[in-house]
């Protein structure tokens, strides 16, 4: 996302300066993972003091926090780009499922930082969130529009407006997903039933593509474009198209 421009020589340096940091420390990400990484190995590699490279970045966990917020805007940004208003709502769901599948093999170790098994001894903090759920609005927008058009969730599927009106149990289950989209103010409140398939047909996506890049298909699935392409088919059912 942009930010303001630096002002003075100083605030430029140290913007460069950390964006080398934050470079160097994806490529080590690429290398040993976010279990390893290691702010003293960042600054031998770029030929700094540690006690320098700690006035720009204080710890690891710093770095790491640093390292999703960037995955996230990186991630969104490639959604947002894969959505045009002018196709229609089937187009723009399979569109937002191979932007997000071609992301993640362009760079399978950032979506492994993003998706992959939590960094032991690491908590994400609150300033992950926004950039997180700016990786699910274009997804939202999709689900909103297709409220808006009638578009009956389920319905191709042989269960005309299953999960529209879900059985309280469901619905209290969801209540912390409604009340973030609502609080978020990403236009229109989606019915918690849609919410439903909405989050399975997500979780389906985030799911087969990481089963994909971490090696659990392999020998099982020999053309992983076509076995993508027939799962967002089936997921569109879910969500009616």
């Amino acid at each position: 996302m942009d930010e303001p421009a630096p002002r003075t020589a100083r605030e430029r340096a140290r913007v460069e300066l950390t964006r080398a940091i934050l470079e160097r420390a994806e490529q080590q990400l690429a290398e040993v993972g976010p279990a390893a990484l290691s702010l003293r190995a960042v600054a031998r590699d770029l030929g700094m003091a540690s006690s320098a490279v700690y006035r720009y970045v204080d710890s690891r966990d710093a770095l790491l926090t640093l390292l999703l917020v960037a995955g996230y805007d990186d991630l969104a940004d490639a959604l947002e780009a894969s959505q045009r208003p002018e196709d229609d709502l089937g187009r723009r769901w399979h569109a937002l499922g191979h932007a997000l599948r071609d992301w993640a093999r362009a760079q399978p170790h950032r979506w492994a930082l993003l998706y992959g098994s939590p960094v032991p001894g690491y908590a994400a903090p609150e300033t992950t969130v926004g950039p997180a759920t700016r990786v699910v609005a274009p997804f939202l927008r999709l689900l909103q529009d297709r409220q808006t058009a009638g578009v009956e969730a389920g319905a191709e599927a042989g269960d005309e407006g299953r999960g529209r009106t879900p059985e309280p149990a469901l619905a209290q289950a969801l209540l912390p997903v409604s009340s973030a989209l609502a609080d978020a103010g990403h236009g229109p409140v989606i019915e918690a039933g849609r919410t439903a398939d909405g989050l399975a047909a997500w979780s389906a996506l985030v799911g087969a593509v990481s089963l994909e890049l971490f090696g659990h298909f392999n020998q099982a699935v020999l053309d992983y474009d076509l076995w993508f392409a027939h799962l967002l088919g089936r997921l569109e059912t879910t969500l009616g198209g």
